[in-house]
């Protein structure tokens, strides 16, 4: 009997340790009604371990700091790209008509900017995207907790979900057209399909994928089922739906780039198709290398909502 308490009470002790961890700020009650508090001030959340690759110092110990040079390491292959192509093409190893020089790509840059073209067409774009990506992202998230939540709603709606999900943008575009014509709705609408799914399917799986032992003990601790959902469930899936909601944002880029370039008059797809009338090379790459530019930005910001909102997790930088 007494072996069978022991075993129970560290079964208890390390599933305590595990919600933890999903949530330091935890409190519950017992059913006898001692309130017992996990985090603040009353419980030290434990330190961890510094290893190679963590902000503070370098690998081998020599205890100087080389956040800069983690920074700055993910630029080196780009910039080594860049260089490369442009002494090519300085000595004539690539044709200027096929591929233009970054030089050439940079004096483009500075014109575009100076006739305000490329902001106004930057701005255009941006605001497409986001838009749509706050739409479909939110429609999205509301999906995946409704079906997880509900299995009468998964059986309803999951099926048609999956099928609209393998319909490809490009299939849609022709009836997008003659729903919606050139305008906005038509770019919005496209962006708000591509987003939509990936979110949805990280959340639903997630939701389903929390430990069902953290969740039974937590309404034994007496927990509602908001409570629930607060300080387990979401704090357990949130990790892998901002997987998907950087997923998605690469997505955004994408569905935005086939939009522009087939049906509209403005913004950074429309200026690319322009330039390909004119046979400028140039505006082209600049086009595209905004796009790259733009995506990367995107994912920083959705790196930083993890380290925001992941800070307890031990491995998060």
């Amino acid at each position: 009997m007494l072996r069978l308490l022991q075993s129970s009470k560290r079964s208890l002790t390390c599933l305590w340790r595990k919600a933890f961890y999903l949530n330091p700020s935890l409190s519950v009650t017992f059913p006898t009604g001692r309130l017992i508090r996990v985090g603040g001030s009353s419980t030290k959340t434990p330190e961890r371990v510094p290893v190679n690759g963590d902000k503070g110092t370098a690998p081998g110990g020599s205890g100087k700091p080389w956040t800069s040079a983690r920074r700055l390491t993910p630029w080196v292959v780009p910039t080594l790209l860049i260089i490369s192509w442009q002494i090519a093409s300085y000595y004539g190893l690539i044709n200027s008509r096929i591929l233009p020089s970054p030089w050439n790509v940079l004096k483009a840059l500075f014109r575009l900017g100076q006739s305000g073209e490329l902001w106004e067409n930057l701005v255009i774009s941006c605001r497409r995207a986001f838009l749509g990506f706050a739409i479909g992202g939110s429609l999205g998230l509301t999906l995946g907790l409704a079906t997880a939540s509900w299995r009468f709603l998964e059986t309803l709606l999951d099926t048609t979900l999956q099928m609209i999900r393998t319909i490809p943008n490009l299939a849609l575009l022709p009836l997008v057209i003659i729903w919606f014509g050139i305008g906005e709705k038509a770019k919005i609408f496209l962006i708000v399909c591509g987003v939509t799914f990936p979110i949805y399917l990280n959340t639903f799986h997630n939701v389903r994928s929390v430990d069902p032992n953290l969740i039974s003990m937590a309404r034994v601790y007496g927990l509602d089922r908001l409570a629930l959902w607060r300080h387990v469930i979401l704090p357990g899936a949130l990790p892998s739906i901002l997987v998907g909601v950087r997923f998605s944002l690469g997505v955004m880029w994408m569905t935005l780039i086939v939009a522009e370039t087939i049906a509209a008059s403005s913004g950074l797809g429309y200026m690319a198709t322009n330039a390909r009338e004119m046979m400028q090379t140039d505006v082209i790459v600049l086009s595209i290398l905004l796009y790259a530019l733009l995506g990367k930005l995107a994912d920083v910001v959705a790196r930083a909502l993890e380290g925001r909102f992941l800070t307890w997790r031990p491995n998060q930088p």
